[in-house]
């Protein structure tokens, strides 16, 4: 029999250089071609903001300088919270053309987990999105910076085309500690063309340049730190699996705070010399199907929930999407009737599944070209190129293939660990350097992986990985709880929602969802906040005292008739 293990293709050499290093060889070398659009929906395509190669290039090369007035050093943390724009891929490439370590801050985040993660990591820059109709990004910045003594710099992006009635409201800086994005890159000249280079000299791949906040068990996020090797060779082997070339033009709806956009959409797309092109400045439907129409896209990215609303749109037949031929789809697995009509009525035919987690870069696993049906939507595929993969069990043996077991990744894909948490990194990472993910999974025969459960308590609502215990840290705050517990429950809209399960202090009034929501309000990203809550008297338990979140499920699930 043949044990659990499979070893991906070494035929094509890893990338050993800086991601700063390869843009400049790709930007050098397709230097006329288009690199970026930026839609504006509403507006039509002659209104979008456009950069070829060499343009691109030209405005990376003035930010990256800027920073470098702005005395930003090597390995030092720059923070970006904002929706997708243009600036962020602009920062994305010059914080890796200096070695300063971008660290990317979920828009949905609100004052109580900014100020953490900006702690965490003694950020001292941080670049902010305008507020708009739902967050306000610019005061809660303020706070942030006022809470956090080692950042130093606030820098205000300019507000966006408006669209669809949306406001936008850039930052005004009030102090010297404040600026524009236009103030920032216009430092550029305080440095010498040559400065950049000299920096880039100081650089290895092996150098950290990324950190990516995962929630945590423990109730609080974790910093997965990503190196230039780990991501750069991540979003080339992708786009190589894709066939990628210059000629295609990938529509990235998904966020770049997000391993899905920064890393399987700009990296994968700019080591091959692609088009990358922004719908909207979050998900859109419309936008995303009229950007593919209107800007020729070969390639499009969601989790199955944004390719189901897409689907759904009633217009939908009207738009022309002959020019698609692949993309990704991640986060969860797809239904095979949408698989079916993304592959006939979207003319994706080389979809592909990817799966990981942003500790491995994120992709460990892939689809290929010519899987069936079944294999995509059955199966998250077989190991990447240059990765191991292994499903082991309770005692960490090997199991034979059809057997479910943990699913472990090593190789260049691995994190270099979490931020400023060794022990954390030590129980995620054994000495023989196998990432344990914690889920559930087992290989057939041919090397594919099924994912059948995860080991962790973790929830997937739409495609955003929830982890309850930080959820339930937060709750623990609220003046009427007890005792709370947070379990996931089947959704046909997110494949999970998320229900508090609350014992309240004696004398309190009851609880509804909508006053834990008010209480979540402004200080929890909006996934996080639980649809449903059901009040107990008690939890039920293990002999051990382990509380049986497993019960807790089948016994909501029951009750709201969401069998």
């Amino acid at each position: 029999m043949q044990t659990s293990y499979t070893a991906g293709e070494t035929t094509t050499p890893l990338l050993e250089e800086t991601i700063g290093a390869n843009f400049a060889r790709i930007a050098e070398r397709f230097a006329d071609r288009e690199a970026l659009v930026e839609a504006a929906s509403d507006a039509g395509a002659d209104a979008a903001r456009r950069w070829t190669y060499a343009e691109l290039a030209h405005d990376v090369d003035a930010a990256a300088r800027g920073l470098l007035a702005a005395g930003v050093g090597k390995g030092e943390r720059v923070g970006i919270w904002s929706p997708n724009c243009a600036e962020w891929t602009i920062l994305q490439y010059a914080t890796a053309a200096i070695g300063a370590i971008l660290v990317n801050v979920n828009p949905a985040y609100r004052s109580h987990e900014l100020q953490f993660v900006v702690k965490q990591n003694g950020m001292r820059m941080l670049v902010v999105a305008p507020s708009d109709r739902t967050s306000e990004y610019v005061a809660m910045a303020r706070d942030a910076f006022a809470e956090c003594p080692d950042l130093r710099e606030l820098v205000f992006l300019p507000a966006p085309r408006a669209s669809g009635g949306a406001v936008y409201e850039a930052g005004e800086p009030v102090s010297p500690e404040e600026t524009t994005w236009e103030a920032l890159v216009g430092r550029a000249g305080e440095v010498p063309a040559s400065a950049v280079a000299e920096r880039a000299a100081t650089l290895a791949p092996g150098d950290p340049i990324n950190i990516q906040y995962t929630s945590g068990t423990t109730g609080f996020p974790k910093g997965a730190t990503l190196t230039h090797r780990n991501i750069l060779n991540n979003g080339f082997s992708i786009g190589e699996l894709l066939r990628y070339t210059e000629e295609d033009r990938v529509v990235i709806p998904v966020p770049f705070y997000h391993c899905f956009g920064m890393v399987i959409g700009n990296l994968a797309a700019y080591s091959h010399g692609c088009a990358t092109i922004l719908p909207a400045r979050g998900f859109n439907p419309a936008a995303t199907l009229g950007a593919v129409q209107d800007f020729g896209g070969t390639s499009l990215y969601g989790v199955p929930t944004m390719f189901i609303a897409e689907l759904a749109l009633p217009d939908f037949s009207s738009y022309r999407l002959g020019t698609l031929r692949t993309g990704v789809m991640a986060g969860s697995l797809c239904p095979i009737e949408v698989m079916k009509r993304v592959i006939a009525d979207m003319h994706m035919t080389d979809v592909a599944i990817c799966y990981g987690m942003t500790e491995t870069s994120p992709v460990s696993t892939m689809t290929r070209d010519g899987d069936t049906l079944a294999q995509r939507t059955e199966t998250v595929g077989r190991t990447m190129p240059h990765l191991e993969s292994k499903v082991v069990g309770p005692s960490g043996e090997t199991v034979e293939r059809g057997q479910i077991g943990e699913l472990c990744t090593r190789g260049y894909a691995v994190m270099a660990g979490y931020w400023d948490q060794p022990d954390k990194t030590a129980q995620a990472i054994d000495p023989d350097g196998w990432m344990h993910t914690g889920d559930l999974a087992r290989m057939d025969q041919d090397g594919y992986l099924v994912i059948e459960g995860r080991i962790k308590d973790m929830v997937i609502r739409g495609g955003e990985n929830v982890y309850p215990r930080e959820i339930e840290e937060f709750l623990y705050q609220h003046p009427s709880v007890q005792d709370v517990q947070v379990i996931g429950v089947p959704d046909a809209r997110y494949g999970e929602e998320l229900m508090a399960c609350i014992i309240l202090k004696p004398g309190a009034e009851p609880l509804t969802a909508a006053d834990i929501a008010d209480f979540c309000r402004g200080r929890l990203a909006h996934y996080k906040v639980p649809q449903y809550v059901d009040i107990r008297e008690s939890f039920p338990m293990t002999v051990s005292g382990k509380i049986r979140k497993v019960e807790m499920r089948e016994e909501a699930i029951a009750r709201l008739g969401l069998g």
